[in-house]
């Protein structure tokens, strides 16, 4: 069984977003920006949900984890979660440094059906052993929820294509910042994308120290780029070593339609582990099993 962690939900309400200014009177922002893109606009959620199944489909891929990709889109994954419950996760990005985030979570991990709430310090620009990150975790704890944290490297590919600045604060995404949080929260997974982005040593230090803290092996990792010889192939051995494979789950960072789901970010990392020759147990948590655990509804998801 095939799951990816890592995707991102680009709903209307997404490109709308993208320009604090707004898209000029009488242009839909969710149908230009994308054809700009040369993307294809994601119509309702309802659509892009049905279309999310379908090239889940077209791999194989059992469940997909969606992230809804800008505070306040929780609504779209929520609609697309319950159109395909068994098939969806729901994830939402949020900023903790907004007024409301408490009614915000409540909602999120409540009516909404939503799994996880995203993290974005460097973006957002908030130190995670500020108290707004524990309140994060609160509700994360009360619902059985999750907290994704993305640390070190941080690109938004779709605002560079756009020539929109992302301003970001990469000291802000050590991973060594989330082992307190982490550690006051042990019940509540704790998922690192990409190997850290480009904090290697500090996230595996962090996840040796924190149980609790998983790591999913999304994207190009393009990381890479700033450790000269180091191979994704090496990444992986060395995260294994250290965690085990019951902490790592596989993901994409899918995105944006036609491209739809990345096939060969999959067949890149399935002919890593084939080379490492693990054994099927240790294939099937990372590719599946893990997943459902983090992911799952209960005190026992950690």
């Amino acid at each position: 069984m095939l799951n990816d962690a890592h995707c991102h939900f680009f709903s209307g309400t997404f490109f709308s977003a993208l320009s604090p200014s707004g898209a000029p009177p009488g242009v839909d922002a969710a149908v230009a920006i994308p054809e700009q893109l040369g993307w294809d606009p994601p119509g309702t959620p309802e659509m892009l949900a049905d279309r999310w199944v379908q090239a889940l489909d077209t791999h194989d891929v059992h469940r997909a984890a969606l992230m809804a990709s800008v505070p306040g889109d929780e609504e779209s994954v929520s609609v697309a979660v319950r159109r395909h419950p068994g098939r969806l996760v729901g994830l939402s990005m949020v900023n903790p440094t907004l007024p409301g985030t408490p009614a915000r979570l409540a909602r999120l991990f409540g009516p909404l059906g939503l799994r996880c709430a995203c993290l974005f310090p460097a973006m957002h620009g908030f130190r995670l052993d500020d108290e707004l990150v524990d309140g994060v975790f609160t509700s994360a704890a009360e619902a059985h929820g999750v907290v994704f944290i993305h640390c070190g490297v941080l690109s938004v590919g779709v605002r560079r294509k756009l020539g929109l600045p992302t301003p970001v604060d990469i000291r802000l995404g050590n991973p060594l910042s989330v082992v307190p949080v982490a550690s006051r929260y042990p019940m509540v997974p704790v998922l690192i994308p990409h190997f850290g982005a480009g904090f290697l040593r500090e996230t595996l230090m962090a996840a040796d120290l924190c149980p609790n803290i998983h790591l999913d092996t999304s994207s190009s990792n393009r990381w890479l780029e700033y450790f000269p010889g180091l191979t994704l192939r090496a990444v992986f051995e060395q995260a294994l070593r250290v965690l085990g494979p019951d902490r790592l789950l596989f993901g994409t960072d899918s995105s944006w339609f036609p491209r739809g789901w990345q096939r060969a970010v999959y067949e890149t990392q399935l002919a890593i582990l084939d080379d490492l020759a693990l054994n099927d147990d240790a294939r099937q948590h990372i590719l599946g099993a893990n997943f459902d655990r983090v992911f799952a509804r209960g005190p026992s998801a950690a």
